[in-house]
């Protein structure tokens, strides 16, 4: 079996959440454990960071694998989904695992996945773990696929826990409340193993005291600790560390307003692993905190793809994640506003709609995912928020309308939803 028979292999044979929603997610951590068992349990084999939360997590992620990278640990990055190929779901110090060692796996545990007939994510699960183990990692750093206490990642135990921040995404699985969802977040964290939350919320606060009260676990809010803030030129993140007031300035890796949030639970977590043995200096946390993108491999995060006119994508599709994203588009400089705007069909569209600026032309698509709104859905919901444009089609069509329509000094955002994103030609 080639590495595209493989991909074929899992993606038609598996559920896979990202294209099919609902029928893909599995409530428990049944397969996950049986698939472990018939791997010889490799989640066991490493050490790990476990990050979970509504929006952020994914950037926290590459953000602490870059810095331990830079800092001389051979670092594994688990993400999803991912936007081009499948292997940048599985990362060592950056580099997606080989296609042929992903061929290899499946030849080999065919059988095993057909017998216990885990979902898409579960058997990436295993495989990343497996990676993980043979390629003998010093540290991985997990992320959540969905909410926290049932998904497949909450096999292992971590030396630290992360969760960003709590919103309103996928309710029809986590609950319908913020605090209802917080529960559901709070399920990774283990016995003893210390939590940082990014982000203080009135409405999350409480609950994840209590679980960690539970579980006898440290907590420790990251806001406490550090205020984190862009320079005027965006350049720079400015860091305030709140116990010395000391003020220091580092390159920024990444330009979307909302990683000042995620930039301080990093920060306190690399802390935490410092205290237990996982060492890195200043200068290392500088370089890693600059070179994010070139060492893990991070797309669609507010990235400019181009100038006259300036092109800019990023992945948010929520509501607290577009309201960021809006308030940001709000302060660019531009004579027109071009949105290129596709989402999926289990989302609260009115709700995103409504964040979205009046005075900008869309041109709404639709991903090549099942789970994609329809057009006509999208358009006629569009219309109720007041929002002016029209169905273009595949998001390589919208994109190309929108590119022939704007002027050198006019702002092109792409958006929506992961899927889109993912379809940017050149990304």
């Amino acid at each position: 079996m080639n590495y595209k028979q493989a991909c074929e292999f899992i993606m038609s044979n598996l559920p896979m959440y990202q294209r099919q929603g609902k029928a893909a997610y599995k409530k428990d951590l049944g397969n996950t454990l049986a698939l472990c068992r018939k791997l010889n349990d490799p989640h066991r084999k490493f050490r790990s960071v476990h990050v979970a939360g509504t929006n952020g997590k994914g950037s926290s992620s590459h953000m602490l694998a870059s810095v331990l990278q830079e800092a001389g640990w051979k670092v594994g990055l688990y993400t999803s989904p991912h936007l081009k190929s499948f292997t940048e779901r599985i990362r060592i110090n950056g580099s997606p695992v080989p296609e042929e060692w992903v061929a290899s796996f499946i030849t080999q545990h065919q059988k095993t996945v057909l017998e216990i007939a885990p979902s898409f994510f579960e058997i990436t699960v295993g495989m990343a773990f497996q990676y993980f183990a043979e390629e003998k990692v010093d540290i991985a750093v997990i992320e959540v696929g969905l909410g926290g206490r049932l998904d497949s990642t909450n096999v292992i135990t971590p030396e630290v826990c992360l969760i960003t921040n709590i919103g309103e995404d996928h309710q029809q699985f986590l609950g319908e409340s913020l605090e209802q969802i917080a529960e559901e977040k709070a399920g990774i964290i283990k016995e003893a193993v210390p939590v940082v939350v990014s982000q203080r919320q009135a409405e999350t606060e409480a609950v994840f005291k209590k679980v960690a009260g539970e579980k006898h676990a440290p907590i420790f809010f990251a806001e406490d600790c550090y205020q984190s803030s862009f320079s005027e030129d965006h350049k720079s993140w400015l860091v305030k560390y709140k116990e010395s007031c000391v003020e220091k300035s580092c390159p920024a890796g990444l330009k979307g307003d909302y990683q000042t949030f995620n930039l301080n639970g990093v920060l306190k977590c690399l802390d935490l692993l410092r205290e237990k043995g996982i060492a890195w200096s200043e200068e290392q946390l500088i370089r890693g905190l600059e070179n994010i993108v070139q060492n893990s491999g991070l797309k669609g995060r507010w990235q400019v793809l181009g100038t006259s006119p300036t092109m800019i994508c990023d992945t948010g599709h929520n509501a607290e994640g577009v309201m960021l994203v809006v308030s940001q588009l709000s302060r660019q400089p531009f004579e027109k506003l071009h949105i290129v705007w596709g989402m999926v069909n289990d989302k609260d569209a009115g709700k995103v709609l409504e964040l979205l600026p009046k005075h900008a032309h869309y041109y709404f698509c639709e991903a090549d995912i099942p789970r994609a709104m329809s057009g006509d859905e999208l358009v006629r919901q569009a219309r109720q928020a007041s929002l002016n444009g029209e169905f273009e089609g595949s998001v390589s069509q919208a994109i190309a309308k929108a590119k022939k329509a704007a002027s050198a000094g006019d702002l092109i955002f792409v958006g929506g939803s992961t899927f889109v994103v993912a379809e940017i030609p050149g990304l």
